[in-house]
């Protein structure tokens, strides 16, 4: 997130793409190394699986959608399984706005280390809730990754996963193949669905748009003549850059201190 009062630009190519703030969201996918946190990131923006593994420092993707005229940006963090700077990963927490926590179903310590994320993840928002009477609402899936591997290698019951999201109806759980494709889709329609975005940010819901395209993605002739029938398109930004460390402090810092000034200018007002 950028420290900007109304507005937030994409530019990718010639294009530049202005979202309103209010409709610009981060998803932050976390878990253990080799968990398949990227390969499920993967499916999700260009519906491929790498079979090759490469170590995640933290990337960043951003995609655009224009749905029925309205502009959304949903910015992606795809954290590093290792965390090797613990701030960094609370920092990623704040600034997000639904969760992905991915576990693999044939390692325990996974789900270990997912139980301790989740605990994390409440307790770090429970703190800036207070601080910004922000909504309680938290969006987040956890995600059993793997489920293609024979049930000689599972290592964690289904029933485990259930427990984990049953006393909170803004969490779910599923048990899904980012090689094969499987529950994939659907993960992300209900997190979108818990997150009262628009469903049509799932992967099959939505037309997807090259960069070329990107001057006249908000242009109405745009969207009439090609996609009249369609209403929801989306489109990847190949440049986008994560946003500083300084630029999410101030994000937060923001936040805290709108809410601080709305609380003295109410004391003012009643006395």
């Amino acid at each position: 997130f950028q420290d900007q009062a109304m507005m937030k630009t994409m530019s990718g190519g010639n294009c530049n793409l202005n979202v309103p703030a209010k409709n610009s969201y981060r998803m932050v996918v976390l878990g253990a190394s080799r968990v398949g946190k990227s390969s499920i990131v993967s499916r999700f923006l260009n519906g491929r699986f790498e079979d090759q593994y490469t170590p995640t420092i933290e990337d960043f993707h951003r995609k655009v959608y224009n749905i029925r005229g309205d502009m959304y940006q949903l910015d992606i963090l795809d954290t590093s399984g290792n965390h090797p700077f613990p701030a960094m990963r609370r920092l990623s927490i704040l600034t997000g706005d639904v969760f992905i926590l991915v576990f693999s179903l044939d390692n325990r310590e996974s789900f270990d280390e997912v139980k301790r994320l989740q605990k994390q993840i409440l307790e770090v928002k429970s703190c800036l809730k207070n601080k910004t009477k922000e909504s309680a609402d938290l969006p987040m899936v956890i995600c059993g990754n793997k489920n293609d591997h024979s049930e000689v290698f599972r290592k964690v019951r289904t029933d485990e996963g259930e427990n984990l999201v049953s006393s909170d109806e803004n969490c779910a759980y599923f048990e899904v193949s980012a090689k094969k494709n499987t529950n994939v889709d659907e993960m992300f329609y209900v997190l979108f669905s818990m997150a009262k975005l628009p469903h049509e940010m799932s992967p099959s819901l939505h037309r997807k748009i090259s960069i070329q395209y990107g001057d006249t993605f908000q242009q109405k002739s745009f969207r009439m003549r090609r996609f009249k029938d369609m209403g929801a398109y989306g489109m990847i930004s190949p440049f986008a850059r994560r946003p500083s460390v300084n630029s999410d402090l101030k994000y937060i810092k923001s936040k805290v201190l709108r809410e601080g000034q709305s609380r003295e200018r109410e004391k003012c007002t009643i006395q």
